[in-house]
């Protein structure tokens, strides 16, 4: 009997691995689905060639044969900037794709709307493209990691620049009416404390406004010596032409999601965004610094193979590409354990991970208590030819 039931047990062992990498939702011995969600199209559609970006890194790493013998079926959809259509894809990924997880959601409303779904359902949420300050909270969104820099940093790191050079002036702010724009309302408020109110004068705008033109109007006739624009590309486009075209010579500052020249100085006149500064994580393409840098080659052979013709400037590729990088090495990190469980717990264990296309001295740690993969910025300044980098590489400390 006893050499019998050895056999059996086994042929259980055997064939139980298989069954429960099986029992993974999402997860094959081939493949491993995951899930995202972008505006492709609507008003946010500019930051959503961040999903394009990324689709096209996921398939350049296929082509290389996936990662630890297993493909990538990436499945997007467009929810152009909707929190109920972010709702209505969300659920087909979990219930009807039945995906592993979401990866690199984009868009600050629909992540929103969706999170407590994904909470509940027990489905990580890794890499999010939004900077918004409340998801940085690991007790409340426990199964979410960022992708962004959050705008709370970013915006105190902008506040301390502006009260070092242009300490007795007045500063507006345009901002999204919206987490997005709210929090870097907010930081102002809290690096500024009781000046504030003496010191800052805002506007909102919503989304689906055609125009910010009477915002930038109001806020010149105020005095400002200093605008700060919290939005997204289309209307940071807008206010920077229309600041130039009634003469303000503001100093001038955007957020990081409308940090591309492609997505947001082009259609503001590469000439009438001279001055324009904004904080990045990334090395510019255009920069002569990198022409002959590794990285940033292989970054433009990319884009001439996976991505062929499309604007090289548009830094929303890049940021595209950045995430499948980081996707990459989760999954390496991961092993032949692809269980939601592994997948977050991977995210939250990146040790000074270097992106080569990210600018020097920027490294990548997350931890059970710091799902942030992005805390460093380096501010930037635009020549009319290309961004030029001034300053130190800041962080959190440095507010």
């Amino acid at each position: 009997m006893t050499p019998t039931w050895k056999l059996v047990a086994a042929l259980t062992l055997l064939l139980c691995g298989p069954a429960l990498a099986a029992d993974e939702p999402g997860v094959s011995a081939t493949e491993i689905k995951i899930g995202g969600v972008f505006p492709f199209s609507g008003p946010a559609s500019s930051i959503g060639l961040v999903g394009k970006g990324l689709i096209a890194y996921i398939q350049s790493l296929n082509d290389r044969g996936g990662v630890n013998g297993r493909k990538i079926n990436y499945i997007a959809y467009d929810d152009a900037y909707s929190p109920p259509k972010a709702v209505e894809h969300v659920r087909k990924l979990v219930e009807s794709d039945e995906v592993a997880f979401m990866f690199g959601q984009l868009g600050t409303p629909g992540i929103s709307a969706t999170a407590k779904y994904l909470k509940a359902k027990g489905v990580p949420s890794i890499a999010i493209v939004s900077g918004s300050s409340k998801f940085t909270d690991v007790a409340a969104y426990p199964l979410t990691t960022t992708g962004l820099v959050s705008y709370d940093t970013e915006g105190k790191i902008y506040a301390k620049y502006l009260t070092k050079t242009l300490p007795n002036a007045k500063y507006a702010i345009l901002y999204q009416n919206d987490d997005l724009g709210k929090d870097y309302v907010n930081a102002f408020k809290t690096f500024l404390g009781k000046d504030y109110d003496r010191k800052v004068v805002s506007a909102s705008y919503e989304v689906t406004e055609p125009t910010v033109d009477s915002q930038i109007t109001n806020l010149k006739s105020s005095g400002a010596d200093a605008l700060m624009i919290a939005g997204t590309p289309k209307f940071a486009a807008q206010a920077i032409r229309q600041a130039s075209l009634i003469g303000w010579k503001a100093t001038l500052i955007i957020d990081f999601p409308s940090g591309s020249v492609g997505g947001t100085l082009t259609p503001a006149g590469l000439d009438k965004s001279v001055g324009v500064i904004v904080g990045t994580i990334n090395k510019d393409i255009l920069d002569q610094a990198w022409k002959d840098d590794p990285a940033m080659q292989a970054y433009r052979s990319f884009l001439d193979k996976y991505l062929s013709g499309v604007d090289i400037t548009n830094g929303s590729y890049l940021t595209g590409y950045q995430q499948g990088i980081l996707l990459e090495q989760i999954l390496k990190q991961c092993g032949n354990d692809l269980s939601r469980q592994n997948v977050l717990a991977q995210a939250k264990n990146l040790r000074d991970f270097v992106v080569p296309t990210a600018l020097p001295g920027i490294k990548v740690n997350t931890s059970g208590a710091q799902n942030m993969i992005w805390t460093q910025m380096r501010l930037q300044r635009w020549s009319g030819t290309s961004w030029e980098a001034f300053g130190e590489v800041l962080d959190a400390s440095s507010e």
